[in-house]
C-alpha cells in the first residue's frame, strides 16, 4: 500500500521542487498552491490542472520527466471557488501575477473542464495557446448531479469523500493502477471539507463549453479504453465538439493515466507540444530541442512498432 508515496521518484520530487503558495484575490483564504519547475526564461509554460480528488503533486511524474527534457512545467492546486466565473477570474489573476501572457493547459477530468471554461472566458483576449484534455468532459450534466450541486457545501467531509470514491475503479486492476488509486485516495484524504465541496460544486454545477469561442485553439484529447469515470457518450461528445483535435488513446490507464501510464502520457504531451517548437509559444528551452525531438521520434517509433 502507498507504494508511490514512498517511492524514490516522489521523494526526490518533494525534496527538489518547492511548493509555492500564492494569494491573488482580495480574500486571503484563497490560496493557490503550485510547483513551478524548469527554465524560467520560458514565457509560455505547460500548466497542469488536477481532478476533483487531486492535489498539485499528482503530476509529479510529468514534472520530473518534462523538466528533464527542458520544458517549463507548472502544476496547480485550486483555492476554494464556488463557481466557474470566480475560478476563471482567479486563474487570470494568477497568470498575471506569474507574468504569463499565454499558456498551454493540461487538464484532467474537472481540470480539463475548467481549462476549457478558462479558454472560453478569455477568448476575446486569449490566454490559452493550446489544450490537452485528459479523461475530460464538456458538459457537467453528464454526472446527473446538477440538482445537488448547490448542497455540497452543507455536506460533511466524509460524505463528500464517499461521493468521489464512488467514481474510483472498484474492479480488478493491475498493480501499477492499484498504486495510482491508493495515491489518489491518500491525496483525497488531504483535502478539507470546503476544498472538496467547492470542487464537486464546480464539477456538477450546470454548465457546458461553448465550442465556437475556442475553436481556433489546438487541442489534444487524451482518453483511455478501459474503465474510467467517463461514459462512452461523454467521450463521443468531446470528439464531436473538437472534430479537428488530435486524439491520444491509451489502451489502459483508468482514471489516472498520468500516474500509472506516465511514460505514454509524457510522450503524448511532447508530441502535442512539438508543433510549437521554434515559436515564441514553445514550452521548451530552445537549446534542448534537437536532443528532445530525437527522443520523441524514437519513442514514438517504438510505441507504433509495439502496437503493430
Amino acid at each position: 500500500m502507498g507504494e508511490i508515496k514512498v517511492s524514490p521518484d516522489y521523494n526526490w520530487f518533494r525534496s527538489t521542487v518547492p511548493l509555492k503558495k500564492i494569494i491573488v484575490d482580495d480574500d486571503d483564504s484563497k490560496i493557490w498552491s503550485l510547483y513551478d519547475a524548469g527554465p524560467r526564461s520560458i514565457r509560455c509554460p505547460l500548466i497542469f490542472l488536477p481532478p476533483v480528488s487531486g492535489t498539485a503533486d499528482v503530476f509529479f511524474r510529468q514534472i520530473l520527466a518534462l523538466t528533464g527534457w527542458g520544458y517549463r512545467v507548472i502544476a496547480l492546486q485550486y483555492p476554494v471557488y464556488w463557481d466557474h466565473l470566480e475560478f476563471c477570474d482567479g486563474f487570470r489573476k494568477l497568470l498575471d501575477h506569474l507574468q504569463l501572457d499565454k499558456v498551454h493547459l493540461f487538464g484532467a477530468s474537472l481540470g480539463g473542464f475548467l481549462a476549457q471554461k478558462f479558454a472560453e472566458y478569455t477568448h476575446k483576449s486569449p490566454r490559452v495557446h493550446s489544450l490537452i484534455l485528459c479523461n475530460s468532459f464538456s458538459d457537467t450534466s453528464i454526472f446527473n448531479q446538477t440538482w445537488t450541486a448547490n448542497s455540497f457545501w452543507l455536506m460533511p467531509a466524509f460524505m463528500l469523500k464517499k461521493i468521489v470514491l464512488g467514481n474510483f475503479s472498484s474492479g480488478p486492476v493491475d498493480p501499477v493502477m492499484a498504486d495510482a488509486i491508493d495515491f489518489m485516495v491518500d491525496r483525497l484524504e488531504s483535502l478539507g471539507q470546503s476544498e472538496l465541496a467547492s470542487r464537486l460544486t464546480l464539477n456538477c454545477q450546470n454548465s457546458y463549453v461553448e465550442p465556437h469561442k475556442i475553436r481556433d485553439i489546438p487541442v489534444t484529447i487524451m482518453d483511455v479504453f478501459d474503465q474510467s469515470a467517463l461514459s462512452t457518450e461523454a467521450k463521443e461528445e468531446m470528439y464531436k465538439l473538437y472534430p479537428n483535435a488530435r486524439r491520444a488513446h491509451l489502451k489502459t490507464g483508468g482514471n489516472f493515466p498520468y500516474l500509472c501510464r506516465s511514460a505514454e502520457v509524457n510522450l503524448y504531451v511532447q508530441i502535442h507540444l512539438l508543433q510549437f517548437h521554434g515559436t515564441k509559444y514553445a514550452a521548451i528551452d530552445p537549446s534542448m530541442v534537437s536532443a528532445e525531438e530525437l527522443e520523441v521520434q524514437t519513442s514514438n517509433l517504438s510505441v507504433s512498432q509495439e502496437e503493430q
